[in-house]
């Protein structure tokens, strides 16, 4: 026979998968207006792929310390960009939208001169 405590510890378990669904399924592909800022985009400090599907995977080394990122791009704020899920998130300032340069790819986010690699 199941106690209550047995019953909450399962609906709680359950609340929690649906939960976990919910939060990975927030990402929204990428507005066809935005699309040449999908693609793997690199510096020697830092790497940043934006999924057609709208999600990015960040890395950042800066001051011997890395950050990684991986999660749905919520929105577009004019150039910039909006990542995270739930009440976690942060924007990723894009000074210089993707630009060509001598056929080159390239776009500043949060400071960094970043180029597009082909996959």
């Amino acid at each position: 026979m199941k106690t209550p405590s047995d019953l909450m510890y399962r609906i709680r378990s359950e609340l929690l998968v649906i939960l976990f669904f919910a939060l990975t399924a927030c990402s929204k592909p990428v507005p066809p207006e935005k699309s040449e800022y999908v693609g793997d985009w690199r510096s020697q400090a830092m790497t940043l792929l934006i999924t057609q599907d709208g999600g990015i995977v960040y890395e950042r080394y800066k001051g011997g310390v890395k950050t990684t990122i991986n999660a749905p791009i919520r929105r577009f704020e004019g150039d910039d960009f909006v990542v995270g899920i739930a009440f976690a998130s942060t924007t990723f300032k894009v000074s210089r939208p993707p630009y060509q340069l001598d056929g080159q790819w390239k776009m500043v986010v949060d400071g960094v001169e970043l180029s597009k690699h082909r996959w």
